[in-house]
């Protein structure tokens, strides 16, 4: 199924714009699963099976992974296959290099691990991001202004009397031929962040920023979707996955996944 399409389909089916960051610090598992042979991986699991029914979409942050050496493409590869087929999942390492070299990243996430989605930094240029785009069923979510405060050290500088985002965000609209280019908006922006939702129309924007990093969500929600209220891919990583630190780890992962979703739906233009 093209990318937009199981998207919408799950968005819908779940009544869900929640992301979960599955983020996981084995520093943060709970103590009684780190004498499993895989903690990271019975963690991911009990947290999937606790939340599967109420999000979109499970976005896992490679470099969590990478960090546990010669287990990082098993954990990763056993934990996509514990997610549900229709939840939809990103790979989110925001690669871009030379051509030849984005080519086998882009290889790597959607053949070789099979994410529906992946995140790109676009700072090379068109053919570091061609690679990934010349898949046409998969999403390619393009960073475009990001939510960490150091965002303003380039992305706001000014360019022929704009910020430096707004020319990325030009030339990611060019790109888009076979629409499935999304953006990386941070909630942390939120007035840049409606202005981008205008231009892109209906394009998916993922949307870090929620929580930790101060990102206010009914504004983010009224600025970020589209006017059907689809398209948001609102990311929470440590407020789902550690709600708790102890037995009840999942049930209260669940619990915060919900009151998420709650809160995104009350914010939507038909709510």
């Amino acid at each position: 199924m093209p990318f937009l399409s199981k998207l919408d389909a799950v968005t819908t089916k779940n009544k869900s714009l929640v992301c979960v960051g599955l983020d996981t610090d084995p520093a943060k598992i709970p103590a009684h699963l780190r004498t499993e042979v895989n903690p990271v991986l019975a963690f991911n699991r009990a947290i999937i099976e606790a939340t599967a029914d109420v999000v979109q979409s499970y976005k896992l942050n490679l470099a969590f992974y990478e960090a546990l050496g010669p287990d990082a493409h098993e954990t990763i590869r056993l934990t996509l296959d514990a997610i549900p087929t229709d939840i939809v999942t990103i790979g989110d390492g925001k690669r871009g290099d030379i051509g030849n070299t984005s080519a086998m990243y882009a290889a790597a996430l959607f053949d070789g691990f099979g994410f529906d989605a992946v995140t790109v930094a676009p700072y090379m240029g068109y053919d570091s991001v061609q690679p990934f785009l010349a898949h046409k069923d998969k999403g390619v979510f393009i960073l475009t202004l990001t939510s960490n405060k150091g965002s303003r050290d380039f992305q706001y500088l000014e360019v022929e009397g704009r910020p430096l985002y707004a020319h990325v965000l030009d030339r990611i609209l060019e790109w888009n031929e076979a629409g499935n280019c999304g953006l990386v908006v941070g909630a942390t922006h939120p007035s840049e962040l409606a202005a981008i939702r205008a231009t892109a129309g209906d394009m998916p924007i993922l949307i870090p920023g929620l929580g930790a990093q101060g990102g206010d969500v009914e504004q983010s929600v009224r600025a970020g979707v589209t006017p059907a209220g689809l398209r948001g891919v609102f990311n929470s990583s440590r407020g789902i996955l550690y709600a708790s630190g102890e037995r009840d780890f999942a049930a209260r992962a669940r619990e915060a996944a919900i009151a998420l979703r709650d809160e995104i739906n009350a914010a939507l233009p038909s709510a």
